[in-house]
This record gives structure tokens, C-alpha cells and sequence, in this order.
């Protein structure tokens, strides 16, 4: 994670990534090459070599008003 470089031995979906990360797609933004996807494209987005994925992670927190 944090700029590690992966690869997968077989074509994968945005949606298969993130069960491979145990990442629950609800609590993350994916962005492919700079495109940000839908939650509705994670199932449906096939990864290509070479692709650049980020995954943001929401987090909890701040304090209380």
C-alpha cells in the first residue's frame, strides 16, 4: 500500500481489488489514472496493466461540537 507497486496474476475488477485488500468498497474513493470512479463502476471496472490505482480510506473521527 502507500506506493507499493502490485501485480496480479489475473485480470481484475475494481470490486475484486478491493476484496483482495479486505477494503469494503462503501469506505473508499478509487481513482484509475487520475478518473475517480462511481462506487457503481467498481464492479464492472476491469484493471489493465499499467494502471496507476489509488484507494482513499475514510476515516472517523474529529471532535465532538
Amino acid at each position: 500500500m502507500n506506493g507499493e507497486h502490485r501485480e496480479a496474476e489475473e485480470p481484475l475488477t475494481v470490486a475484486q481489488l478491493l476484496e483482495t485488500l479486505h477494503l469494503r468498497s462503501e469506505q473508499v474513493a478509487v481513482e484509475i489514472n487520475l478518473k475517480i470512479l462511481d462506487r457503481g463502476e467498481f464492479l464492472n471496472w476491469n484493471l489493465h496493466d499499467g494502471d496507476k490505482v489509488e484507494i482513499l480510506s475514510f476515516i472517523g473521527g474529529g471532535s465532538p461540537t
